[in-house]
């Protein structure tokens, strides 16, 4: 790949490398840290069991405390609202008792989110205006986790760490077989992607798993999962690359690594970010795809949906890209080396140099007629 900046002398290549990469750097830390820095809960879905004064007085108590933080949802007892925290359509629960909070959380959905529950249900506790006696808050509130985490990984620390490495490696796996090794034609490149993202796969389930513990049930579903979150990010940067060339790399990196880690909100939860952050983050394969790995790892899939479907849409346009990319006569803006043709290789080959006309002899020459040398008679 030629440098860009051949065209200009070292003091401006050294003034234009000064200024964008630091640049460049200062993006990247706004892109992780801002979204941190305004975590708070918005229209976190959370149910409430009953219709009696004490739960209705909690559900206005919330709602004037913090306005928009929950989007509260009403179950008739405290069965349906645990298996609604199963199913995934709250992250939690509130059960109002005469003198106890009972909070039905699951921390397999986000560590994060456990504990913001445990904290309202103890706030909510020790503003009772009528406590049992001798109780505090801290005994007033009885806390059911639906969903645990995996006893290897109790606060989802493995799950939430190997979100980035995934990003990344998904990202060289897609380098590897569109700019180094460059397969072609499209079909077998295609190909390439597929098995390298069955096997990474494979490897980041056994090690998740099997030597760290982190995704205890549905091994097959969870393997897909993992599968298809490579795939999606490998094959939209590989379609980036054959539509516009290396910079595509770049690009991609961009949209997967500083946008989609960021804002997927496996750290937290999605609805702890500001609104457009989630929206986008969950349509980016990053985000996505740990929802998704969160759905088959614990839930038996329950929530997966919609994740599955960004995925499956992300891997569709990046194979579309690579079709049109090889088999179009769009090319790149630069190209010298038309490395992107699938047409393979094929050697210049030096003309023959020319023939000498051989000399004829006296004999060979033609005769004239009425010369001495014309035959006679």
């Amino acid at each position: 790949m030629k440098n860009p900046l051949a065209a200009h002398p070292p003091w401006r290549q050294l003034l234009i490398v000064s200024i964008v990469l630091p640049l460049l750097i200062a993006l990247a830390v706004l892109a992780f840290a801002w979204p941190a820095a305004r975590m708070r809960p918005r229209h976190v879905p959370v149910g409430i069991v009953g219709s009696t004064p004490g739960s209705e007085q909690v559900l206005e108590r919330l709602s004037a405390a913090q306005p928009g933080a929950f989007d509260f949802r009403l179950y008739a007892n405290r069965s349906a609202a645990r298996a609604a925290v199963a199913d995934r359509d709250v992250y939690g629960a509130f059960v109002v008792g005469t003198h106890r909070i009972s909070v039905l959380e699951a921390s397999a959905s986000s560590p994060a989110m456990a504990q913001l529950l445990d904290t309202v249900g103890r706030s909510l506790t020790a503003n009772e205006s009528a406590p049992a006696a001798g109780a505090d808050a801290t005994s007033a509130v009885q806390v059911v986790d639906v969903v645990p985490l995996a006893g290897a990984d109790p606060k989802g620390v493995v799950f939430a760490a190997a979100l980035l490495p995934l990003t990344i490696c998904s990202i060289l796996v897609a380098a590897a077989v569109g700019v180094v090794v460059r397969f072609r034609p499209a079909w077998r490149q295609m190909v390439a992607l597929s098995v390298l993202s069955s096997a990474a796969g494979l490897g980041t389930y056994l090690i998740a798993q099997g030597f760290l513990g982190a995704l205890p049930h549905q091994p097959l579903a969870s393997w897909a999962g993992l599968s298809l979150t490579i795939l999606a990010i490998s094959a939209s940067t590989s379609g980036l690359i054959a539509l516009i060339g290396p910079l595509g790399l770049g690009l991609a990196a961009v949209l997967m690594v500083f946008l989609g880690n960021p804002f997927s909100g496996v750290t937290s939860a999605p609805e702890l970010l500001p609104d457009w952050v989630r929206l986008l983050g969950q349509w980016l394969p990053p985000g996505a795809g740990a929802n998704l790995l969160r759905s088959t790892a614990y839930f038996g899939g329950d929530g997966a949906a919609a994740h599955l479907g960004v995925l499956l849409t992300w891997a569709v346009l990046g194979f579309a890209a690579i079709i049109l990319g090889h088999h179009s006569p769009i090319r790149f803006a630069a190209d010298p080396d038309g490395w992107r043709n699938s047409e393979p290789h094929v050697a210049a080959v030096s003309p023959a140099p020319a023939r000498r006309r051989p000399r004829r002899t006296r004999r060979e020459r033609p005769a004239i007629p009425g010369s001495r040398s014309a035959p006679t008679g």
